[in-house]
């Protein structure tokens, strides 16, 4: 998981460890699109931190075909592990399958 001491990361970073896109540019650019949400405040910013506890809101797809995502994120990551690793963390809130 983190180094010892970090207490937050940023958005685009974390999206991509937790393997939400294949590039971290994809998910900036989702996030720059206002596709997500912490703690229910609404965010265009890739570098806005999130930290353990913090609830993520993502819309996944787009018209009706899509769908939203609910994530609690339960650590920050160090890299972009395999998806095993990905899966812990965040906790799904929604009933929503994760990709791998």
């Amino acid at each position: 998981m983190a180094e010892a001491g970090q207490e937050a990361q940023r958005l685009d970073a974390w999206l991509w460890c937790a393997r939400l896109r294949k590039t971290r540019a994809d998910c900036a650019r989702m996030i720059e699109a206002g596709a997500v949400r912490i703690n229910r405040q609404p965010t265009e910013k890739p570098h806005a931190r999130v930290r353990p506890g913090d609830v993520l809101t993502i819309a996944l797809g787009s018209g009706e075909a899509g769908r939203i995502a609910v994530w609690r994120v339960l650590a920050l990551a160090a890299r972009r592990g395999p998806p095993s690793e990905a899966r812990a963390l965040y906790e799904l809130l929604d009933g929503t399958v994760p990709r791998a």
